[in-house]
């Protein structure tokens, strides 16, 4: 991507951040404390997760997962407890500190815009709480995450598939059709197997098998 590219994404991931700092601020503790559609993490460690995004470059990055040893969840944790606050308030003043960061581990801005938009979606989905990003905004990271995996197999997902949004000029792939809204597209090659109801076409199926490992 050109220079000029990456900064129109810093733009569109600052938007992103603060749109969802302004929906955290909301929150009372016990949401702080609510499950998210991202694992076992609940809201607080989500947004700790994001913040350690954030602030991590390349070599931070590979030290923290050498002293992993590669492990990616341990990686995760533990990055989780450094930047979460000693409260969600000040997990939320972290987070707000860094809405217009431009500092990723790797030079794959669309990942890291996406890392913003799939985790705003795991906190907002079980909250109830409604909010759809732009297309300008989802169009790079459904084009990133159906031609490579990177942190999440979204590739290998959809992989024999093609991909047609209903709301905006995106159309990948060949092979059967998985329709709908962009938001649901990305949110399922993120490998949130909740958005496949929103998506239609005889490629559906074949979707939900291989998120539930029973298909190739």
């Amino acid at each position: 991507m050109t220079k000029s590219q990456n900064i129109h994404l810093w733009g569109l991931m600052r938007a992103e951040r603060e749109a969802l700092a302004e929906h955290l601020s909301t929150l009372t503790p016990e949401q702080w404390r609510h499950s998210t559609l991202c694992g076992l993490w609940d809201v607080e460690e989500v947004v700790a997760h994001l913040v350690a995004v954030a602030s991590m470059n390349q070599l931070r990055w590979l030290r923290s997962m050498i002293g992993a040893r590669f492990r990616v969840d341990v990686h995760n944790q533990r990055r989780i407890e450094e930047y979460r606050g000693r409260t969600p308030n000040e997990t939320l003043d972290r987070f707000r500190q860094l809405v217009g960061s431009t500092t990723t581990p790797s030079s794959d801005v669309p990942a890291y815009l996406g890392e913003v938009l799939v985790h705003a979606q795991d906190i907002r989905r079980p909250l109830g709480m409604s909010r759809t990003p732009s297309v300008e905004a989802l169009i790079p990271v459904a084009e990133f995450f159906a031609s490579r995996d990177f942190a999440v197999n979204s590739h290998r997902l959809v992989r024999g598939l093609s991909l047609r949004a209903t709301d905006g000029p995106f159309n990948t792939g060949t092979g059967p059709m998985v329709s709908g809204p962009l938001l649901a597209l990305v949110m399922t090659m993120a490998g949130r197997a909740l958005y496949l109801e929103e998506l239609e076409g005889p490629g559906v199926s074949i979707l939900r098998a291989r998120m539930e490992g029973t298909g190739g």
